[in-house]
């Protein structure tokens, strides 16, 4: 890997709140920290096109109590097997369920499904995490 170097310049104000959020995260140095805002927006690019493999995590909670919701949250995933991968359920206390579901496909896809799952009646909150592959980052 061949490494560049290059010069930024900043308003001083913005660099002293980037300075105070590098030391809040525990950020080595700056570089560091800069590539992992570039990495980010790399990530978020291979999202909008929506045709590029890629990886997720949605994440719903949800009563059990609700009549058939758990069954139809089965039968969602199951729809949709191949994109899929894991999922682990939480119960976090004596109604309310936490639900994390590991996917993988083509990012228009896995909207779908993030879309299908949190939209459904009674799910109570829903989000979408995206991720990648980390094929085309360095």
């Amino acid at each position: 890997m061949s490494v560049k170097r290059f010069g930024i310049s900043l308003d001083s104000l913005l660099l002293k709140r980037f300075d105070g959020l590098i030391a809040k995260k525990g950020y080595p140095n700056r570089s560091e920290a800069i590539r992992d805002l570039i990495r980010e927006s790399l990530v978020k690019e291979e999202w909008e096109y929506g045709d590029r493999e890629t990886v997720g995590a949605i994440t719903i909670v949800y009563s059990h109590d609700v009549r058939e919701l758990t069954d139809t949250l089965t039968d969602i995933q199951h729809h949709y097997h191949t994109s899929v991968i894991s999922s682990m359920h939480v119960h976090l206390d004596h109604h309310n369920c936490l639900e994390v579901i590991i996917v993988k496909g083509k990012g228009k896809e896995i909207k779908k499904i993030a879309d299908r799952l949190i939209g459904t009646k009674g799910v109570k909150h829903g989000k979408l995490s995206l991720a990648t592959t980390g094929r085309n980052l360095k």
